[in-house]
């Protein structure tokens, strides 16, 4: 009911303080006809000592009477032709105006007690924090153990808690500072080194980093049975180009996994990829009669292999064999500066001082490339 009363006076206030100002009627500038009446009144007198003192004529005296008359007669009040039409639609003006201003209350009010629902109490933070568990969303619980964990940081036991929440909820970032946070104040075990790595994985796009390989190789130390941290292992030696041992590892954690395993579909997908043959791209002999068909047939046809090759660098780049495929394809074909972005992407890929960076320089150099220093 406070709600209705408020809503009524704010309205009624509202209105009021437009539909004043359309009601008034605009002022007569009285002031100014009094004066300019008592100006004619000044000129008739001005008049009849002008004929008195004969400087004027009879004739001309009268026909000035007669203007000074017309004038005062104007000013008494008499409307000129076309004047009440206007007036008439100032006044229409304003009674569509005040319509427009009533109209506006009463149709929000109409559609609010339609559609909307005045009668459902707030709900704020405060009160949606201390319901029941079992009554929240998952948003809400987060919220929860947020506050709790900003007021209490060194809870360990709810940074074990959130972690995984987070980890659901893909925001892998606040997860892997959750799981960081447990190990520091609860210690490590299997799990938490595990979901931390998945955690940073997922938060660097599927590359497994030096410290998610370090949390990988603690979770298996901790426990050598665990399904994720090993399939995640092998995953790391695929991207570091030992294929062979990958397939050796999926395929030993397959043959340990129960039926009804959520690991069985991930491990035969990645055994799938990794057994599938591979093109590293076009040959020598591919290259040299591609350098021998028409420009245009020669580009469509280097468009397309070259574009395979670096796709497939994309996923693996760390297939050493594929980066000298791709710098020696180039080379056939004479695009020599896209041969030394492909050496440079390489290097980088592997990291300047490595052993596999000075033999792609030297590959590099085999086939004619000029190498800078």
């Amino acid at each position: 009911m406070l709600f209705w009363v408020i809503a009524a006076v704010l309205t009624l206030v509202a209105s009021l303080a437009v539909l004043l100002p359309l009601a008034a009627k605009p002022k007569l500038e009285t002031a100014g006809s009094r004066h300019d009446l008592e100006v004619y009144r000044d000129q008739l007198s001005e008049l009849d000592r002008d004929l008195a003192r004969g400087l004027i004529q009879p004739t001309e005296a009268e026909q000035a009477r007669a203007e000074v008359a017309r004038r005062i007669i104007r000013l008494g009040g008499e409307e000129k032709p076309g004047e009440q039409e206007p007036r008439s639609a100032s006044a229409n003006l304003r009674l569509i105006s005040a319509a427009a201003v009533l109209a506006v209350p009463l149709i929000s009010w109409g559609t609010y007690a339609r559609l909307g629902s005045p009668d459902i109490p707030s709900q704020p933070l405060s009160e949606r924090m201390v319901k029941n568990p079992a009554e929240s969303s998952v948003d809400e619980l987060v919220a929860r153990a947020e506050a709790h964990l900003s007021a209490n940081p060194t809870d360990g036991q709810g940074w074990d808690v959130l972690a995984p929440v987070y980890l659901r909820m893909q925001r892998f970032g606040d997860a892997a500072n959750a799981y960081r946070n447990a190990i520091k104040l609860l210690g490590p075990t299997s799990e938490r080194q595990s979901g931390l790595g998945e955690a940073l994985v997922n938060a660097d796009g599927g590359q497994i980093s030096a410290e998610a390989k370090l949390a990988f190789d603690e979770a298996l130390k901790l426990d050598p049975a665990n399904s994720k941290a090993s399939f995640f292992v092998a995953m790391e030696l695929a991207q570091d180009g030992r294929k062979d041992e990958a397939i050796a590892t999926w395929q030993k954690m397959r043959a340990g996994l129960p039926e009804g395993s959520p690991w069985l579909d991930a491990v035969d997908q990645a055994l799938a990829r990794a057994q599938a043959p591979v093109t590293n791209g076009p040959s020598k002999d591919e290259m040299e009669a591609a350098a021998a068909m028409s420009p245009e047939d020669r580009a469509s046809m280097i468009a397309g292999m070259v574009a395979r090759l670096d796709e497939k660098l994309k996923q693996n780049p760390k297939d050493a064999e594929g980066w000298m495929q791709l710098i020696r394809s180039y080379l056939v074909i004479g695009e020599a500066d896209k041969a030394k972005d492909a050496l440079k992407r390489a290097v980088s890929v592997f990291g300047p001082d490595s052993e596999q960076a000075k033999e792609f320089v030297a590959f590099a150099s085999s086939n004619g490339l000029e190498v800078a220093e």
